[in-house]
C-alpha cells in the first residue's frame, strides 16, 4: 500500500518513526494526522524478544496513537540495518526518537551521523529530562515526570498529599511541543535550506505547563498549594454538589459576579462588604461558598446550567468520559471519528481539535501490523526481491506475511 495521507498540509514531507511508549508516538501522530508519509521503524519481533513497550498492538492505546502510519520492521543493531536505514534518511526529512540519550549515538544515528548523510534532515528527540546535565541518562516516566515538574503538589485537596493527574499529561504534551518543533524546523528550513536538532523532554514540558502556578514562585516567591477544586485566584470558581450530581461554576469579575448573584435570587451578596469584591470574596471563601452551596443543592445540574447560561454565567455539568462523548456539542463537533481497521473492524477515536477549512486532517488508515509494509518500503528504496529476500533471510528486516 502506498502512502495514504491524512491531509494535504504535510503529504510532502516524509518522516522515520523510530519512537515508542507515548511521548515519540504523540509527537509523530501529530505529523501524520497532517498527512506526513510516516515509516514506523520497529524492531523485527525475533529482535524484540518478548512483549514489545506501549501495551499490546492490537489494544486501544496503541491503536489510538499509530493510525497513519506505515510499518517498516528493522533491525538497527544490524550494520545491514543501519545501511538500510541510511538510505530512508538520505530521502527524508524528519527523524523522530525518544531513546535515552545515549543510545542513538551508541546506534550511530546522532543528529552528526545523520546530518553527514543529509543535511536538510530534522532529528527530533524526547527524553525523560533532557539530552546532558546529571539526570540526562535517568530513564524517563510521565508519574516521575509529574512529581518532579511540580505538578503533583499543587493537584488535589488541601492537605491530602501529592495527586497525579488523570492523564499522562508530561508525556502528552512533551510529545505536542516536540512535533511543534518539528514544524517550526521545518518552516524554517524553507528559509536556510538546512535542517537541524531539536529536544525537549518530559521535565521540560511539565515545567512549561505549570505556567501561571511557576510564575507565582518565579515573579512572587509564593509557593502554591493544593487548593482542590477551588481555583486559586477567581472566586468563586469550583465544584457544587447539585440536587443529582455536581457542575463546575467559573465567576470572575465583578460584572459575572453580579449576574451569577442574580441568577441564586441574592443580589443582597453584591452589598455585603465580606462579598463585594475579589480581595474580599477571597478572605471569606469558606463562608461563600457555603452559602452557594446551600443554593446549588436545591435543584438539579441542567436547571442551573441552563439558568446561568441565560446570564452568561460560565457553567458546566461534570461528565463522566461517556458521559462526554453523548453531549450534544460533543457529537454536533465530531470529535469522535470512526477508523476502519482491518484486524479489528470500526473503531472510534478523537480526531484532531483543530479544523483547517481547505486541509482538513483524517484518519486515513488503520495503525500497521509489524512489518506490514517492509517490502514496499524496500522497494522503493531500489532494492530488488532477491535483495529483499537475503535481508528478510538474514533477520535485519521482517515482514507481515
Amino acid at each position: 500500500m502506498p502512502h495514504t495521507p491524512a491531509a494535504a498540509v504535510l503529504d510532502h514531507i516524509t518522516v522515520l518513526d523510530l519512537t515508542r511508549v507515548r511521548s515519540g508516538p504523540t509527537c509523530v501522530r501529530q505529523l501524520a494526522d497532517w498527512g506526513a508519509n510516516v515509516i514506523k521503524v520497529e524492531m523485527p519481533p525475533a529482535v524484540e524478544g518478548g512483549a514489545a513497550l506501549g501495551g499490546s498492538r492490537h489494544g486501544s492505546d496503541f491503536q489510538n496513537l499509530h493510525r497513519n502510519k506505515r510499518s517498516l520492521a528493522l533491525n538497527l543493531k544490524d550494520a545491514a540495518g543501519r545501511e538500510v536505514f541510511y538510505k530512508l534518511v538520505a530521502q527524508a526529512d524528519v527523524v523522530v526518537e525518544n531513546y535515552r540519550p545515549d543510545v542513538k549515538t551508541r546506534l550511530g544515528i546522532d543528529y552528526d551521523a545523520l546530518s553527514a548523510i543529509n543535511p536538510r534532515i530534522i532529528l527530533a528527540s524526547i527524553s525523560g529530562f533532557g539530552q546532558n546535565g546529571p539526570y540526562a541518562k535517568r530513564p524517563g516516566f510521565d508519574q516521575v515526570a509529574q512529581g518532579m515538574g511540580g505538578l503533583m503538589s499543587i493537584t488535589g485537596l488541601p492537605g491530602q498529599g501529592p495527586v497525579r493527574v488523570g492523564i499522562p499529561i508530561a508525556d502528552l504534551t512533551a510529545g505536542l511541543f516536540a512535533a511543534q518543533g518539528v514544524m517550526l524546523a521545518l518552516i524554517e528550513r524553507e528559509k536556510s535550506g538546512k535542517g537541524q536538532w531539536l529536544h525537549t523532554s518530559l521535565l521540560e514540558a511539565q515545567t512549561f505547563m505549570l505556567d501561571f502556578q511557576s510564575a507565582r514562585w518565579l515573579v512572587d516567591r509564593e509557593v502554591p498549594q493544593q487548593a482542590g477544586n477551588n481555583h486559586p485566584t477567581s472566586i468563586p470558581t469550583g465544584v457544587f454538589a447539585t440536587a443529582d450530581g455536581h457542575m463546575n461554576i467559573a465567576v470572575a469579575g465583578q460584572e459575572i459576579w453580579g449576574r451569577f448573584c442574580r441568577a441564586l435570587d441574592h443580589e443582597d451578596w453584591m452589598a455585603d462588604p465580606e462579598f463585594a469584591d475579589a480581595p474580599a470574596r477571597s478572605k471569606n471563601r469558606d463562608r461563600l461558598n457555603a452559602a452557594i452551596a446551600a443554593c446549588i443543592a436545591e435543584k438539579s445540574t441542567a436547571e442551573w446550567v441552563e439558568a446561568f447560561n441565560d446570564l452568561g454565567v460560565p457553567c458546566g455539568p461534570i461528565y463522566n468520559i461517556g458521559e462526554l462523548f453523548a453531549d450534544e456539542q460533543v457529537e454536533h463537533l465530531g470529535l469522535a471519528q470512526p477508523l476502519t481497521s482491518p484486524a479489528l473492524g470500526e473503531m472510534q477515536f478523537v480526531r484532531q481539535p483543530v479544523s483547517l477549512s481547505r486541509t482538513p486532517s483524517s484518519f486515513a488508515v488503520a495503525p500497521p501490523e509489524v512489518g506490514e509494509h517492509t517490502r514496499e518500503v524496500l522497494a522503493n528504496l531500489g532494492y530488488d526481491e532477491e535483495s529483499i529476500t537475503s535481508l528478510h533471510d538474514s533477520g535485519v528486516v521482517s515482514s507481515g506475511d
